[in-house]
């Protein structure tokens, strides 16, 4: 997971995650321009929140949005077969994915099959953390991401930072940028003009793809149906214009009833941006019928497990729950300072986090570190709309990702607190502190120190007196 791959329009390939955790957030830290995008976006999030709490008892919301989502992850295996069931009923076709691999293999050999050239995708998280662009295209086949963040980022050989949005780390003039780079000619700085860049660029793909990809954000298993939520229209245009559509999902994302949709879907939009309603959802339920006027001929289902079944019934469970609202960035004091290309993963903050090191295991030296990005401030439970406690499964997955030389720490905190559990060797050590502070300290800081403490300023400094004065 440290180098994640991704082609641009010229079929170079590029590694844009490369070096540590550490290395990364340093960088991250020393971008005036990413720091600047994202207090906007972080700002501009709180500000909606705060409406949507005021004015639609959001957090009672929260409470029914948590319990629907419990039930699903419990009833799980019966709510997928009852959903494998309505799909083939209705037309379409399901696989059982059991990894990243085999989800591949299924889409890329069923391009094949078919005679496809050009893949039109709309937003999807699930792709991205099966890495299906880079099968599709070692295959020899054209992928083109319609939405405009995502294709912002294809253009510029980066991986999503927000789940959600997942160029907002990027401002306007680096857009046009990009868009000159990919045109190579004139493209208007407003925004509007663009929009107005891309939409024109784009529709020529809807009209040459073969096929059209798309994630799912959630499936309602007692009518086999998947709901696309998005507010561009491309996901309207890439499940209905091609002529077949592949649904990527992840297997938790399946809900029972109607019912329980409906409410899903309202909180969704109102976690996610701030607004009451998303501007599309999109309701696809099997290829096109007879009689019908739009829609593909061909539906396919795939549903991945990629390490979600064997949560089930863990200590980790509740990471299940989510549903992909970005919420919990957003209210991380962490993402706003770093942004999601920092964590190397498609999926970045606290429930990435979390969910990165369990799909690709506790020994992945890309993700081992991850649950450490984080404060334990507890703002992201508290942002989260169904009401995950990813602080404290942060905590245990921490636990988890205990690498030999945290292991080594761990003996030297244990040190300390027995140290500190008695009254003389903490006044000692407690005056030997101040006094090495204070000899080490210029202008009131501490900017290195040696041994164990060396670690700590790498990154940031230390008052020279202890308490710092207030």
């Amino acid at each position: 997971m440290s180098t994640r791959r991704r082609r641009g329009q010229g079929g170079v390939t590029y590694d844009d995650v490369t070096g540590t955790l550490r290395e990364r957030t340093v960088k991250a830290m020393r971008d005036p321009a990413l720091a600047a995008n994202l207090r906007t976006a972080g700002t501009a999030w709180a500000e909606q929140r705060q409406v949507m709490e005021h004015e639609y008892g959001f957090n009672e919301m929260r409470d029914r949005a948590r319990d629907i989502r419990r039930s699903n992850i419990r009833e799980l295996p019966a709510l997928l077969t009852e959903l494998q069931h309505n799909v083939r009923e209705n037309g379409g076709t399901v696989v059982r994915a059991a990894d990243a691999a085999e989800a591949c293999r299924y889409i890329v050999g069923l391009a094949r099959a078919r005679g496809a050239r050009t893949v039109a995708k709309s937003k999807s998280m699930a792709t991205e953390e099966i890495k299906l662009n880079d099968a599709l295209e070692d295959a020899g086949l054209e992928v083109v991401e319609t939405d405009l963040g995502e294709w912002i980022l294809q253009l510029a050989n980066e991986h999503p930072t927000h789940i959600i949005a997942p160029a907002i780390h990027l401002n306007k003039e680096q857009v046009a940028e990009l868009f000159r780079a990919e045109s190579d000619g004139e493209v208007p700085d407003d925004r509007e003009g663009l929009v107005a860049h891309a939409r024109t660029r784009l529709r020529e793909k809807f009209a040459q793809a073969e096929i059209g990809i798309s994630g799912v954000n959630l499936a309602v298993a007692d009518t086999g149906t998947v709901c696309i939520v998005e507010n561009e229209g491309n996901a309207r245009l890439v499940t209905s214009q091609p002529r077949i559509h592949v649904a990527v999902m992840g297997m938790e994302r399946v809900v029972a009833n109607w019912d329980e949709a409906a409410h899903i879907l309202q909180v969704l939009p109102m976690a996610a941006i701030g607004y009451d309603a998303a501007n599309y959802v999109n309701l696809i339920s099997g290829p096109r019928r007879d009689g019908e006027s739009d829609g593909p001929e061909e539906f396919h289902l795939v549903i991945v497990d990629g390490g979600r079944g064997a949560l089930r019934g863990s200590e980790f469970e509740e990471a299940l729950s989510c549903i992909r609202c970005g919420a919990c960035l957003y209210s991380c004091p962490m993402w706003r300072n770093v942004g999601g290309q920092t964590y190397g993963s498609p999926y970045s903050g606290p429930i990435g986090a979390v969910i990165t090191p369990l799909f690709e295991g506790p020994s992945s030296p890309g993700s081992r570190d991850l649950p450490f990005m984080s404060s334990l401030c507890g703002a992201c439970g508290d942002a989260c709309p169904v009401g995950i406690p990813l602080q404290d499964l942060l905590v245990k997955a921490r636990e988890r990702s205990r690498s030999p030389e945290k292991t080594k720490a761990g003996w030297a905190f244990r040190l300390w607190s027995l140290m500190w559990r008695q009254g003389i060797t903490y006044r000692v050590t407690i005056a030997a502190w101040r006094l090495g502070l204070r000899i080490r300290g210029k202008d009131g800081w501490v900017r290195r120190l040696p041994g164990p403490g060396a670690e700590w300023t790498r990154v940031r400094d230390m008052p020279s007196r202890w308490p710092p004065r207030r």
